[in-house]
């Protein structure tokens, strides 16, 4: 099989949307939820730009919300492939939103999407390979190599839990727990 390759400036794509009332929570500001599911759109869109397949979403990592985002302004999410494997691509968004009448911009969220390429069967797809042709491309690569390495750490974790951690836990007073077992 022959391994075709792409740049990552080939996979950018940027979108740009303006809040609205409708798009609130009920402290008035941009519903979190709301943001998540354009940040999908744009994963999407940004995967199967790239893959040049359908794609869908395997994991999203590391989602924080640094500043809330205000109605009326207008909010931009840039994302580009980071890492590719075999069919999955870890793809980086980075939202802004800034205010129309003033200008000042400001970061609200970095994120990543790990999204996996589909054939017109439903089965995996193989991506094609990547370019990266800056040193910030180069670091982008490298996070998403820890990314996976932090994944894989964290599932080995998960099976490590013994009696005497779960005994730890029970019976310190660090915890804000009470323990009822029946």
């Amino acid at each position: 099989m022959n391994t075709t390759f792409k740049t990552v400036s080939s996979s950018h794509i940027t979108i740009s949307e303006l809040m609205l009332p409708s798009h609130t929570n009920f402290s008035g500001k941009i519903h979190g939820g709301y943001i998540l599911s354009l940040m999908d759109q744009i994963a999407f869109a940004c995967a199967s730009k790239f893959s040049g397949n359908y794609c869908v979403t395997a994991s999203v990592d590391t989602v924080n919300f640094l500043m809330p985002i205000e109605v009326g302004e207008l909010v931009t999410m840039k994302a580009s492939v980071n890492y590719v494997g075999n069919s999955s691509m870890i793809v980086g968004i980075r939202v802004e939103a800034e205010n129309i009448q003033t200008g000042v911009i400001k970061h609200c969220n970095s994120s990543y999407f790990t999204m996996v390429s589909k054939d017109k069967d439903g089965k995996t797809a193989h991506v094609p390979g990547l370019i990266l042709t800056t040193l910030k491309e180069v670091s982008r690569f490298q996070h998403g190599l820890r990314q996976i390495e932090m994944k894989r750490l964290r599932e080995e974790q998960k099976s490590i839990a013994t009696f005497s951690s779960i005994d730890t836990i029970i019976n310190s007073n660090k915890y804000k727990i009470k323990v009822e077992l029946q």
